[in-house]
Parts: C-alpha cells; sequence; structure tokens
C-alpha cells in the first residue's frame, strides 16, 4: 500500500531520560549520540523513509534545543512534496496546563495537532531503541489482518521475559493478556505462550515467550477513541491492557536485533557490541543505511596508531595511542600516548583551533590528552581528558559522583563539556 499517504509516524521523545543521566543531562534521550556520527533519533526516521513514511511527528518535553537543531539540519524534505519531520514539544494550553504525564497522554495532548493530516493509520515508535525494521511489512499485516492495534513484538528467553511486557494469546493468534515483567515464578505457571504462527516458523526452541518491543500500528479511529479513556496515562501500562477483548490486538512477530537503550549500561554495551565483526546490528547496509547529518568532516586521521575491533568517526585526529574495542566519535583529538580499551568517546561539536571562545588558561585541551588511559569509560562531547588521567574503575565502583565524573552501573561516565585533571585516578 502507499505508506506516504496512508500513514503518520509519531516518535515520542522519553521521559526526563534519568537512568540515562548524566547523558540525557543537557540533551533528551532521542538526541543521545550513538555509533560515533549518529543519534539515537535517525534509527526510527531512517526506518520511516525506507518505509516510504515522511509524515513524521517527534515528542519532546525534555531538552529538546538539542533534538531540534538536529532534526532541523538533518531532515529537509522536498519542498515539492507533503513530508516533513517535525518536533512537537509540550505545551500548557488554556485547557490543559499539565505537562506530558506518560506516552499515552503524550499523543493525547499532541492529538489536536496530528488530526489535521488525512491518515488511516498511526504507527506509534520509540525514540531509544536501537532495530531496523521494515514498517511497510508491519502496516501491511495490520490490515491484512483487519486489526485495530498492531503490536511488533519479538520471541525471548525465560531469563529476558522477566525484564519485558509479555504476551498471552488465543488460538487465532489475538492478544489476550498482557503482563508486564513478570516474575520467574509467574512465567512458570504460564508456560509456553507465542502464537500458532511463531511455532511454526521455529520460534519455539529457546525462546518460548513474545514480548513487546514498544512499536505500535493504530487504526485512526482506534487511537483517537483509546487515548481519551480516563486515567490511560502510559501505552505499555494502561492503554492495551484497556484495549484487550475491546478492540482486534494483533502481534507482529519481528526476528531481527533490538534493543532498549535507556540505561546507561544498556546505552554502553550496545555501542561497544557495535565494534564486533559478528555484530547482531551494523551501522552499514547498503539497502538500508542509516541517515544522519551530513558534515562534510575529512576522512580521520591517524599516526602511527594501533586499532583493534574499533570504529573511528570522521574528522578524528589520533596520535601514536591504542585503541581498543572502542568507538571514537566525530572530531575527537587524541594526543600521544592514550591507550583506550572498551570506551565509548562521542566526539565533538567544534574543532577548537576554530571556536570563537578559547578555553581558560589552564584547561586541558579539547579530545583526549598525553598518557591517558581509559578502560569502561564513555567521554561525552567536547569533554577535556588532562595528561596522564586514568580512568579504570579498579575497585568496581557500580554508583558514585567525582570530581567532573559520574559512575553508573560500574561504568565512567564524563559529562558533555566535562573536564577531568591532569593526573586523575579512579
Amino acid at each position: 500500500m502507499p505508506m506516504n499517504n496512508e500513514v503518520l509516524a509519531i516518535i515520542l521523545g522519553g521521559g526526563q531520560g534519568s537512568r540515562l543521566f548524566p547523558l540525557t543531562q543537557l540533551r533528551s534521550k532521542p538526541a543521545v549520540p550513538i555509533g560515533g556520527s549518529y543519534r539515537l533519533i535517525d534509527i526510527p526516521i531512517s526506518n520511516c523513509l525506507h518505509a516510504d513514511i515522511r509524515r513524521i511527528f517527534v515528542l519532546t518535553q525534555f531538552n529538546s534545543a538539542s533534538l531540534n537543531r538536529h532534526i532541523s539540519q538533518t531532515y529537509r524534505m522536498d519542498p515539492f512534496s507533503q513530508g516533513f519531520v517535525e518536533i512537537l514539544a509540550a505545551e500548557q494550553t488554556p485547557d490543559n496546563p499539565n505537562w506530558y504525564q506518560g506516552t499515552a497522554d503524550a499523543v493525547r495532548q499532541a492529538a489536536r495537532h496530528i488530526v489535521r493530516y488525512d491518515a488511516d493509520y498511526y504507527l506509534i515508535l520509540a525514540g531509544d531503541h536501537i532495530y531496523r525494521m521494515d514498517y511497510s511489512e508491519l502496516v501491511d499485516a495490520h490490515v491484512d489482518r483487519g486489526a485495530d492495534i498492531t503490536i511488533a513484538a519479538q520471541p525471548v528467553s525465560i531469563e529476558d521475559a522477566s525484564a519485558m511486557g509479555i504476551f498471552r494469546f488465543d488460538g487465532a493468534g489475538q492478544i489476550v493478556a498482557f503482563e508486564e515483567k513478570p516474575k520467574r515464578e509467574r512465567l512458570d505457571e504460564i508456560g509456553q505462550s507465542i502464537p500458532p504462527e511463531a511455532a511454526v516458523r521455529g520460534f519455539v526452541a529457546n525462546k518460548p515467550f513474545v514480548a513487546s518491543m514498544g512499536v505500535y500500528v493504530f487504526t485512526r479511529d482506534v487511537l483517537l477513541e483509546a487515548i481519551e479513556e480516563a486515567g490511560a496515562t502510559d501505552f505499555g501500562r494502561q492503554l492495551i491492557p484497556a484495549a484487550l477483548g475491546r478492540y482486534n490486538v494483533h502481534a507482529h512477530l519481528f526476528r531481527g536485533y533490538w534493543a532498549d537503550v535507556g540505561t546507561v549500561a544498556s546505552f554502553y554495551d550496545a555501542n561497544i557490541m557495535l565494534t564486533r565483526p559478528d555484530s547482531p546490528f551494523k551501522l552499514h547496509d547498503q539497502g538500508r543505511p542509516l541517515y544522519t547529518r551530513a558534515r562534510f568532516l575529512p576522512g580521520a586521521r591517524l599516526n602511527e596508531c594501533t586499532a583493534r575491533e574499533a570504529i573511528v568517526a570522521e574528522g578524528c585526529s589520533i596520535d601514536r595511542s591504542t585503541i581498543e574495542g572502542s568507538i571514537v566519535g566525530i572530531r575527537t583529538n587524541i594526543q600521544s600516548g592514550a591507550t583506550i580499551r572498551r570506551s565509548v568517546l562521542l566526539g565533538a561539536d567544534y574543532y577548537e583551533a576554530d571556536h570563537p571562545v578559547m578555553p581558560k588558561s589552564g584547561l586541558p585541551r579539547l579530545g583526549i590528552g598525553r598518557d591517558v588511559v581509559l578502560d569502561r569509560v564513555i567521554v561525552d562531547k567536547n569533554a577535556r581528558i588532562g595528561d596522564g588521567a586514568y580512568l579504570v574503575n579498579e575497585a568496581g565502583v557500580q554508583r558514585a559522583d567525582g570530581d567532573g565524573y559520574y559512575i553508573r552501573d560500574g561504568v565512567i561516565i564524563v559529562p558533555k563539556d566535562g573536564v577531568i585533571k591532569p593526573g586523575t585516578r579512579v
């Protein structure tokens, strides 16, 4: 079916993003950089564009300036088409003085803008997931089944099921129950819970449960009716459970890689995964590339360096250093003698020599200084790591706040514009 005329996408920017602090201290979750050159929002938008879905709203509430700038500089549609990628920030109105209370409430408050556009189906997406999906297949399955709501779902093992929302199905494959993060004992009671099509396609062996991916297709009138239900502020917790038995709700099974990167640990693991040759998700795909801002940067310059399982983005300058199992983001400057292991460097927004405001006297240079050692570290944009700093968390601390750094989930994080003094040891 012609997706560009029938489907309108709504990407949920997420809440305050406290589990991703300090990466979300100055930006919203969808604006968090990933993979050296991209931002999380590029993933759902790229998936939409490949499915010929070109009318896209992004709903935000917290720290939206960075996301606004990225979208306005990146996604400029053909002026002769009706396509757009538009930010809808939370706003107080005379009839509703409250900010967004949850995902369903965000769509409810934004509905007065969304309903102005003709669309038979609404595609609801999250802005902090990593996956590559053909949304046209999802929408076609929704139409073919005559469904009111279709939820993208993934078969999971019993170990993963306890951390996700689990579906139960009737004999026709329709969803009849939804349980959020059931305990192991409850999973044993439920037993195998998969739709009939899953057994045919061979999902049963080691993944006997089906979990929600937080990707929804709604028929237009059903969404507008469902979001008006009193007390329904969140899709997963309230709206979807209330819809079961009232609407025709189906699951669409997805077999590809999918990850929710809403925590520091999951964000770190997903980035490190990208550096491995056998990574289940790859940034490059000739047929379905990820789009991002065209920055027109030169290729990375490496001088007498050793790099293993590393991603080095464009515009970097690295001198006599060792990089292992790490991502080096755009415009990163690494001085001689540095050792970077299992770390994620988000890069810089500018070259220091070109920046209109030079650093104050005594500050380290922008980037990674001489003889620095990093292991399991996330360095946010425009940070300065002084010469001889040694950030490895040898004590295995899981959570702490230090001088110029934080530790969350055992990972050291240097925040955006942060400064680590020369000789610092963690």
